[in-house]
């Protein structure tokens, strides 16, 4: 691999949607081995990301809190920084002292564009000159969104990868999104490739051509999404950002962007909430999580992209896209982490935390969290006093009114007990091994 500057490096990522960040308090985010400090700066009127390190003693300024001035306070002894980074305030110092420049924190630009937030990894003067990733057919109206995210156990290559391939979803997703019936030949060109990624097309199109012709375009370093219009169903977008955390680590953005010819359909599925949205997309994201863990250290251990078509057989159509994206891995890209190794092998239990990877950090998972973990608190209370209320009351159909209200309660309690399981975990038994 020769190449001259990596790729992954000042570039612009998204770190969060705007709808799950919380403006009265600062959340922390590790960028391309970087945390972060996230925080609303309310004379700005905008997010800001900082280093998460007070230069005073480097502790955890996402620990801190927005003080009265609505500026960023440290946790440890309380110095203060506005929007620029500039430290406003030192407590221990008394009278109009100047601040040395040395107490002022290292601030990354920022960037909101189709309700999410974007930092810039680099230096920020020349985040403008960088393009901010985007698909710019979003912006235009008539667009339905289903979004979701996830800290995924493994590097944003192998997620890029991952979706990417086009031929394993028939079979890994089976019984989720796919259906194995559906498999068959897939024929894959590539149309162009390049230092800014690559682009594609299937011609025949998914499900042996029932979807229509499917466009794939690769945004480098980190952006990619399919294209297709099913005729009289709507035109569907598949968009994954990869952003890169730690080695071994990365965060999924995945957005689904639908135009359904018919408005019904939209009103329909609107009418499904976020959180039960997100547990359906955790399930599928399980389908090949643990796989895919162990595939990249394998790939690591056999060379990496330089030495695929060494290490790994492919002899098929289907894998001209995997082919196109290590190739500018070795051509132009580069690692996120180069010279570092992917960490040791994480337990299957840990591969499956949904908890931590994703409802506590989703607005709509972590309040359905609290709403479920408050019913199962208060039902058996109630089902208390509905018993007593029973063994007292007279006549035949209250008695039967107050039955029928416990089996009810009952049921509420099993249903959102289940959904308690499914916001913190995943049972790690793919859909696809269950039957046929």
């Amino acid at each position: 691999m020769n190449i001259d500057e990596n790729l992954w490096q000042d570039q612009w990522y998204p770190v969060a949607y705007l709808r799950d960040l919380h403006k009265a308090k600062p959340c922390r985010f590790v960028l391309l081995g970087e945390p972060l400090v996230i925080w609303f700066d309310k004379h700005y009127k905008g997010w800001r990301a900082f280093i998460d390190k007070c230069p005073h003693r480097l502790a955890s300024l996402s620990e801190g809190r927005l003080n009265a001035n609505g500026e960023l306070e440290c946790p440890y002894h309380g110095w203060s920084f506005n929007g620029m980074g500039i430290c406003t305030k030192v407590p221990q110092i008394s009278g109009e002292i100047t601040i040395s420049s040395r107490a002022n924190c290292k601030a990354y630009a920022t960037a909101e564009a189709q309700g999410m937030l974007f930092v810039f990894s680099g230096d920020s003067s020349i985040a403008s000159t960088k393009q901010l990733p985007v698909v710019n057919i979003l912006d235009q109206a008539g667009w339905f969104l289903q979004d979701t995210f996830r800290d995924l156990p493994y590097d944003s290559q192998t997620l890029l990868e991952n979706v990417l391939d086009v031929s394993h979803v028939p079979f890994t997703h089976h019984a989720t999104v796919g259906k194995r019936s559906n498999a068959g030949p897939v024929q894959l060109e590539v149309l162009t490739e390049g230092p800014e990624g690559f682009t594609g097309i299937w011609n025949e199109g998914p499900r042996q051509g029932r979807l229509g012709t499917q466009h794939t375009t690769f945004m480098a370093p980190a952006l990619m999404w399919h294209d297709l219009t099913a005729k009289g169903f709507a035109r569907i977008l598949t968009v994954v950002y990869a952003t890169p955390t730690l080695p071994g680590k990365c965060r999924l953005f995945a957005r689904f962007p639908f135009q359904f010819e018919k408005p019904i359909t939209e009103k329909v599925l609107a009418l499904r909430p976020i959180w039960l949205q997100h547990i359906g997309n955790n399930l599928v994201l399980e389908d090949d999580q643990i796989f895919l863990h162990h595939q990249e250290r394998n790939l690591e251990a056999s060379g990496g992209s330089g030495l695929l078509l060494k290490s790994c057989f492919l002899p098929t159509s289907a894998d001209k896209y995997i082919i196109a994206f290590h190739n500018w891995i070795s051509k132009y890209g580069g690692y996120p982490f180069p010279g570092k190794s992917l960490p040791p092998l994480i337990k299957r239990h840990e591969l499956l935390d949904r908890l931590n990877s994703h409802t506590r950090s989703c607005a709509s998972c972590s309040a359905a969290l609290r709403r479920f973990e408050l019913v199962q608190k208060i039902v058996p209370w109630l089902i208390l006093l509905l018993l007593i209320t029973t063994i007292y009351s007279t006549g035949f159909y209250p008695r039967l009114f107050l039955i029928f209200a416990m089996l009810i309660t009952l049921a509420i309690k099993q249903l959102t007990n289940g959904w308690l399981v499914q916001l913190r975990h995943g049972d790690g038994m793919p859909p696809r091994n269950q039957g046929n």
